[in-house]
């Protein structure tokens, strides 16, 4: 993007330039090791049919306790039905496992008690992360009109 004259705007660290040491750069964090990326896009509208049609069958199948309860608090839970599926299917593609080799749906849950959502993992999702040498994982919804995306990463203190 340009400005009114036509400049383009000044990136500190990029074309060549470098912050000062200490100038409170990204660079001065203590460096993490990523180990997976992951991102999915999952259609509201699709979760929403899934839960018209299965009900609580597919609710148990993909969701854990927790995950249902916080979701059937909302006036229309399907967004963040959504989300949470779109946040296990990237925690899935960050394992490297898809939903197999002993990874399954509710072995991924998302946590959301007060402030941002985390992911914790359980069963053959945990000695993945562990394989892996994964210490944290971090993770990202949103969802808007018909769409919920999530992006998660693995990494390694």
């Amino acid at each position: 993007m340009a400005d009114s004259a036509g400049r383009r705007p000044r990136v500190q660290g990029a074309s060549g330039s470098r912050p000062e040491p200490g100038a409170g750069s990204l660079c001065d964090a203590d460096p993490v090791k990523i180990i997976g990326l992951g991102l999915d896009a999952t259609e509201i509208s699709r979760i929403a049919a899934a839960l018209e049609r299965y009900g609580d069958r597919f609710l148990r199948r993909i969701y854990t306790e927790g995950e249902i309860a916080y979701c059937r608090r909302k006036h229309d839970p399907s967004p963040s039905l959504a989300a949470r599926f779109a946040a296990k299917e990237a925690a899935m593609k960050a394992l490297g496992t898809g939903a197999s080799r002993g990874v399954y749906w509710t072995g991924i849950e998302v946590v959301r008690h007060h402030g941002p959502p985390h992911l914790e993992f359980h069963g053959g999702a945990a000695r993945r992360c562990e394989q892996l040498g994964a210490t944290r994982a971090l993770v990202t919804l949103t969802h808007a009109r018909d769409l919920a995306i999530a992006h998660v990463m693995l990494v390694a203190d």
